[in-house]
């Protein structure tokens, strides 16, 4: 539901910025503590996930890791990977459940804190207040395209993953690629499986399996614990933030991605894409060096369940270790635009996030938020939504809730304004 702007209060104990799963889990959250609140959402509720996904997209997480307030996953299909529609349909039921106090079609356009230690909000619907703020608005904000891609002829379609629906919208005529995370990896199956021609440009994402020893992978990491574990208990502490998703899929039931395979069928494989340079793509000569990497994440992943399964005496079939089905042959570092047959390039390397609105002394000089559990130092300013937030699970629908959850229970504590003058965490 949407707020009328009628008689519309404009001071809040809590603003929360963002209309996503993020947004609507701490409206749930805070809502059960009865403090309240707005939402305001620039789109429209779960905006990204109805505009910015391809059609074939599933989830590379089975179903029944999606819990979100109240509202774990309610199909026929645990083990399963819902599918675009299904998840539309599984975060409208959420919202409506919910029901959150918001503003829609509103962007926030600056915040700031005030003498009185008060939040100053100026939107496009005016101006509010609040006593604490929680940016819920997500990492993924800034499709990042790079600056060569200027240079690339006006007759070579270019798009960014989130804009990416299928093939038939792209013209007549090979496609590249760039990027091997989870969307290039998958968008380049998609495009494969209808009969593109496609050229794959790889990066340094690791890929993992889908089955192993008669589970899914993630299966076996839930039981080993692995979800549960904290950014503070990961080897490499807040650095896994800055870690690549591995690449894999819930597609037709789920399976494995192996870029070798593609390979052998047609796709061909590049190194890192560098620069385009006259009428030259330029790549840089790590084709086998990122498979090789991929695969080692790969068999690594499995011998650490092969180790659980043998300390807890698990009777679980064997399985053969993974050969390679293909090696390059050669490290091609060019390849000529104008006879490769390429009349399309899908940019899939990522977002930026975009807080340039956020008038708050809580970054790091990187430009990224510094928060434990999604507290910062500057009191009253909250983070959720963000990958690796406090879990593996914080940007995810498995972890967002908990998060939440979390943050509710330091916002409603520190509604007293002893509490509210302390400092939450120690910055290191």
């Amino acid at each position: 539901m949407s707020t009328k702007q009628n008689s519309q209060p404009t001071h809040y104990s809590v603003l929360i910025v963002g209309g996503g799963q993020a947004g609507l889990s701490m409206s749930a959250c805070l809502q059960e503590k009865k403090i309240d609140h707005l939402i305001f959402e620039k789109n429209t509720m779960m905006h990204s996930w109805k505009t910015q996904r391809w059609d074939s997209f599933t989830l590379v997480t089975p179903n029944w890791q999606c819990e979100l307030p109240n509202h774990p996953y309610d199909g026929g299909d645990p083990k399963g990977f819902m599918k675009r529609e299904e998840i539309i349909g599984y975060l409208d039921r959420f919202a409506a459940k919910v029901k959150p106090p918001i503003l829609e079609g509103v962007s926030v356009e600056k915040v700031r804190k005030m003498d009185n230690g008060q939040f100053h909000v100026d939107t496009t619907k005016g101006s509010f207040t609040s006593d604490q703020v929680v940016i819920a608005s997500g990492g993924y904000l800034k499709p990042i395209i790079p600056r060569m891609a200027e240079r690339i002829p006006e007759t070579v379609l270019q798009i960014h993953s989130n804009q990416y629906k299928n093939s038939q919208q792209l013209p007549d005529g090979a496609v590249l690629v760039v990027g091997s995370g989870q969307s290039g990896a998958q968008i380049a199956e998609d495009l494969h499986i209808d009969g593109k021609k496609v050229f794959l440009a790889t990066g340094n994402a690791p890929r993992v399996a889908r089955l192993y020893r008669g589970k899914d992978v993630v299966e076996w990491l839930d039981d080993m614990g692995y979800y549960q574990k904290s950014v503070d208990e990961h080897p490499l502490r807040e650095g896994v933030r800055d870690n690549t998703n591995h690449y894999v899929t819930g597609r037709d039931g789920g399976r494995e991605i192996d870029l070798r395979k593609f390979a052998q069928e047609g796709m061909e494989l590049f190194g890192l894409m560098e620069n385009y340079q006259d009428g030259q793509l330029v790549f840089k000569p790590n084709l086998a060096s990122n498979l090789n990497a991929a695969d080692d994440t790969y068999k690594n992943i499995n011998a650490r369940i092969d180790a659980y399964i043998e300390k807890n005496g698990i009777n679980a079939p064997m399985e053969a270790p993974y050969k390679p089905v293909w090696e390059p042959e050669n490290e091609r570092e060019n390849l000529d635009l104008a006879t490769s047959g390429i009349t399309s390039i899908i940019w899939c390397i990522g977002f930026t996030p975009d807080f340039s609105w956020l008038d708050l002394p809580v970054f790091n000089g990187m430009g990224a938020p510094v928060h434990h559990r999604g507290v910062t130092n500057e009191k009253g300013v909250y983070f959720i939504g963000l990958p690796w937030l406090h879990t593996w699970g914080s940007g995810r629908f498995s972890g967002v809730g908990i998060d939440a959850d979390y943050l509710s229970d330091v916002i409603e504590k520190s509604r007293d304004k002893s509490e509210l003058s302390k400092p939450l965490f120690e910055v290191s």
